[in-house]
């Protein structure tokens, strides 16, 4: 291995310091410490601030005593350009009182000059690039945690239990996360039965991926379940819902798809509003089909929509199967890009038409990512499966 080769994965240390003289003996300390490392020169704050934004170094050695400094000025504008950087503050024999509010106002640690040996000095910076990782590491961690936490919050807004009285009705749902980077989308569901013994059912999809669209979704979710339960459905169901998407979007171009639609108690009529969304499955014994009710456009968009119903018979014992795009726009191994589309979908739906619900959705899910690229991105899904139970 080259000297060159180790000198390049040496740690770089900034020494920010006004006299020559001081800055030759650090230089001499370092070379005797036993400490392998770069050593750079800053003479004052506004140089200091320029070499962190072009060099990062790991550590930074500062006095704190600079012309163009007043008190912990230097230590403050070092700290907030430093980034990953440890910082050991340099000070007089007299002010080592200086040193202590230097830690407690965030560097790792402080010597004072006239006091430093080789051995120490070495020590004292290596140590204090460890505490820094240390630190760094603990405050990702707890990050991690808290956004796991938040996750939680609301995944289990976006995908609530069933709200079901007496409806013979099989519900089996799953969620995925967008590939990558694990985070959650706005993709929403919900399932409620009403006073009149219908089972409302709704799937959306909030366009983008993050708390803030997951948060949007949650709020979609539950005005939904209340306006439902209040007894609006159907066109002004929607419409309710997009005036609240504006009221509550961060931007104008925010829009959500959405199916919302109502299973009678006869068990054989749904009633369906389609606003955007991709089409569903229609189950029948041990087959199952691609149904594309009527539809018009997505919520939020900048152009008056009109929303229509549709009606669908389900035969005896027959169910739906909705999903968000999720599920089928993904990209397939090979070039050029191809996409899976609902056609393919369908044809692996059909493999698995016999099973109940939960395994349905398993089987389907697992074969989608099978036959898809692995290391291409993945939007988010979410998918509900709704089957009426075999009257005797």
């Amino acid at each position: 291995m080259s000297h060159a080769s180790e000198y390049g994965r040496q740690p770089l240390v900034l020494l920010v310091e006004d006299d020559p003289q001081d800055a030759l003996i650090v230089e001499e300390l370092l070379e005797d410490s036993g400490l392998a490392v770069r050593l750079e020169w800053a003479r004052s704050v506004d140089e200091a601030r320029r070499a962190l934004v072009r060099l990062r170094p790991q550590c930074v050695l500062l006095d704190l005593g600079l012309p163009d400094a007043y008190e912990f000025s230097a230590l403050s504008a070092v700290i907030e350009e430093a980034g990953d950087a440890a910082v050991v503050v340099l000070t007089g024999l007299a002010e080592e009182q200086a040193g202590l509010a230097a830690v407690s106002a965030g560097a790792q640690d402080y010597l004072v000059k006239g006091r430093v040996e080789a051995e120490w000095l070495g020590r004292t910076l290596r140590y204090a690039m460890q505490r820094k990782q240390a630190e760094q590491a603990a405050v990702a961690l707890h990050a991690e945690r808290m956004r796991a936490k938040e996750n939680e919050r609301l995944e289990r807004g976006l995908l609530p239990t069933p709200l079901l009285q007496s409806m013979p009705i099989e519900v089996a749902s799953r969620y995925r996360p967008s590939r990558g980077s694990a985070t959650l989308g706005g993709d929403f569901f919900d399932v409620v039965e009403s006073d009149d013994k219908a089972v409302h059912a709704v799937i959306g999809d909030v366009c983008g991926h993050g708390p803030d669209e997951a948060a949007l979704g949650v709020c979609l979710r539950i005005a939904w379940r209340a306006l439902v339960l209040s007894g609006v459905t159907g066109a002004a169901l929607l419409r309710r819902l997009e005036r609240i998407l504006e009221a509550e979007r961060a931007g104008t171009d925010i829009f959500v798809t959405m199916t919302t639609l109502v299973l009678e108690p006869d068990q054989r009529t749904v009633r369906i509003w389609r606003a955007g969304h991709p089409g569903m499955l229609l189950h029948d014994g041990d087959t199952v089909s691609l149904a594309e009710p009527v539809h018009s456009l997505a919520l939020g968009l900048p152009v008056e929509a009109d929303w229509h119903q549709d009606v669908l018979e389900l035969p005896k014992g027959g169910g739906l199967t909705l999903y968000t795009d999720g599920l089928f726009e993904r990209r397939l191994p090979g070039a050029p890009p191809r996409w899976l589309g609902e056609e393919a979908l369908l044809d692996l739906a059909q493999r698995h038409a016999h099973l109940d619900g939960e395994g349905f959705l398993d089987a389907l899910i697992a074969d989608v990512e099978e036959v898809t690229a692995p290391d291409a991105p993945a939007d988010d899904l979410a998918v509900v499966h709704l089957r009426w139970r075999e009257r005797a």
